[in-house]
């Protein structure tokens, strides 16, 4: 499934596509679900009306309220498979994406959600030297700290997952109220929650990530701005304050602990000996993460009194047949032929 918001990353969103296209496990469908943007939905209903009309990709509208939660949402209740995939709208995925996917479910019924790795693609054509991999997350993509190969995880992230359609029977969609919105404020963590709903609702569910189910994920120059990272450090304490008010902050903040207790300690030494070293950006780097955690807690102090004040809430519940769908469904997941959506 590609959820899908702005004109701006029209060639953004045909790349996304076609490389789903190129899969070497082809997808059943491809589901493009466009967030209350009329006129995009009109231009992608016309660009793919022939594809429509051979049932490979469906471009639908946001049922839901603006959000990329709920545009997953509408992609879910119409999607076909037996799995739903999720793809970033300014991605794409390496020609084996969806294989990795059906191998790790294939043996073991247990396993409710498989997701992947996330490369950054900068659009200066390389990591900005003060930018440390330890909060790779804060452009979505995968961070150092993850463990490698095909491992049990708390949650996949989001915009390179899949999920068993079932799941989402039995935990109900993605919360409302968290996530992105368009271009405001860049919050997550709505797939953190829903993983953690699922394991609380299946409790031998078994979550994976295999490394090799690899995209890549464009950073535009904007995102590669210390304004950026300095915001979206603080919306990401913002997100973990509504999930912690939700499952409570043991299972909230289970992965945080180890990340802030032994990753970023091992990431600010060597960024120092880096640094002690002459290599370009190590002091840089070393204070970007002493910046980047403190500004996460401080958006998550920010976020718990919100939440004990009233004044920040999100809200779950059952998938729901939309009441009216686009012209050939496309939720940017993809789908194996056992049934999976890309």
């Amino acid at each position: 499934m590609i959820c899908v918001y702005t004109e701006e990353r029209r060639e953004d969103i045909r790349a996304a596509v076609d490389s789903v296209r190129r899969q070497s496990l082809p997808a059943l469908e491809t589901l493009l679900v466009v967030d209350h943007n009329p006129a995009l939905l009109e231009r992608l209903v016309q660009e793919y009306e022939g594809d429509a009309a051979r049932g490979e990709v469906r471009v639908l509208a946001n049922a839901g309220p603006r959000g990329l939660s709920a545009g997953r949402n509408t992609g879910i209740a119409v999607a076909r498979g037996e799995f739903v995939a999720f793809l970033d709208d300014d991605a794409v995925a390496e020609p084996d994406w969806l294989r990795r996917f059906d191998e790790a479910y294939a043996d073991d019924p247990r396993v409710l959600a498989v997701g992947g790795r996330t490369l950054p693609a900068w659009a200066s054509g390389g990591r900005p030297a003060w930018f440390p991999e330890e909060f790779d997350w804060v452009v979505g993509c995968t961070y150092r700290g993850l463990p490698e190969g095909l491992v049990r995880v708390r949650n996949v992230l989001g915009g390179n997952a899949s999920f068993r359609r079932t799941a989402f029977d039995t935990a109900g969609g993605f919360a409302t109220g968290i996530g992105r919105d368009g271009d405001r404020r860049p919050l997550g963590c709505e797939e953190t929650e829903l993983c953690i709903r699922l394991t609380d609702a299946v409790p031998d569910a078994v979550l994976l990530i295999d490394d090799r189910a690899v995209i890549h994920h464009r950073v535009p120059a904007s995102r590669e701005r210390f304004g950026y990272f300095r915001t979206r450090a603080y919306a990401e304490g913002l997100s973990k304050a509504l999930v912690t008010s939700s499952v409570g902050a043991d299972k909230g903040l289970a992965s945080e602990r180890r990340y802030t207790t032994r990753v970023l300690p091992a990431g600010v030494a060597r960024a120092l000996r880096d640094g002690v070293r002459g290599r370009p950006g190590g002091f840089a780097r070393a204070g970007a993460i002493v910046v980047g955690v403190t500004t996460t807690a401080a958006g998550y102090l920010v976020g718990r009194l919100r939440a004990r004040g009233g004044g920040a809430a999100f809200s779950s519940g059952p998938i729901e047949q939309p009441g009216a769908r686009g012209l050939g469904e496309h939720d940017g997941s993809a789908r194996t032929p056992r049934g999976a959506a890309a």
